[in-house]
């Protein structure tokens, strides 16, 4: 059986590495922000220190057999709730998903932390906070190169055709995933959509830059698909 001050130690440390992990998403405008993950880990170590410690008193009673990983169980579960309150559906975009992972490994940390592991718990500290702080440059930029982007064109009939655009844009022109060509209203123009994959804004404005500069090109406007 821990002593008191060993059990408080243990809710203080659990406060302070959930706290490390919530400045993170405080940092970001999250509703589950800097207190929210304070209080599931120090919430989840108590749980923990419950399942391991509370009943000792009727350990020795005849019949009575102790399974501490029940209570402690019950975190990774229940700790759902919690995490489905911060994910929101916007349009087509669902966001949250990353709180609610973070608020689960915080309750993951206050039960390592309840029961002793400490290099463990302040390990998973450290590895949460390089997954939400270095990562997200690296998805961000992940996702931004394999984003659609949409040139418009209005052109006179036909000036641009495939083998136009391949000589405009190079090796780039790997990137077209599809080119449409469609009447326009006057009947000297076409109207035509071109849609690139994993190219980055540069290269796709210095196409369209290109593609200005052709005299049979009336407009051309760059957008994200």
């Amino acid at each position: 059986m821990l002593n008191n001050t060993e059990m408080v130690a243990r809710l203080v440390l659990a406060g302070a590495l959930g706290s490390v992990i919530g400045f993170e998403r405080e940092r970001l405008l999250w509703a589950a922000g800097l207190r929210t993950h304070m209080l599931v880990c120090v919430g989840a170590c108590l749980i923990m220190l419950v399942s391991a410690f509370g009943f000792a008193d009727v350990l020795g009673h005849k019949d009575i057999v102790l399974d501490p990983s029940r209570v402690a169980a019950q975190v990774v579960s229940g700790i759902g709730f919690l995490g489905a309150g911060t994910i929101l559906l916007r349009g087509e975009v669902v966001k949250g998903l990353t709180t609610a992972a973070s608020l689960w490994a915080v309750a993951a940390i206050g039960l390592a932390i309840g029961g002793g592991l400490y290099v463990p718990a302040i390990a998973t500290t450290v590895i949460v906070i390089g997954i939400l702080a270095g990562v997200k440059p690296i998805e961000e930029s992940w996702r931004g190169r394999m984003q659609t982007r949409v040139l418009r064109l209005t052109v006179k009939r036909g000036a641009l055709t495939i083998d136009t655009l391949q000589a405009v844009a190079g090796a780039r022109a790997s990137r077209v995933r599809q080119f449409v060509v469609k009447p326009g209203s006057d009947p000297e123009v076409e109207e035509v959509t071109i849609s690139f994959v994993r190219l980055s804004h540069t290269s796709v404005d210095a196409i369209a830059a290109k593609l200005r500069q052709n005299a049979d090109v009336v407009s051309v406007e760059a957008s994200e698909g």
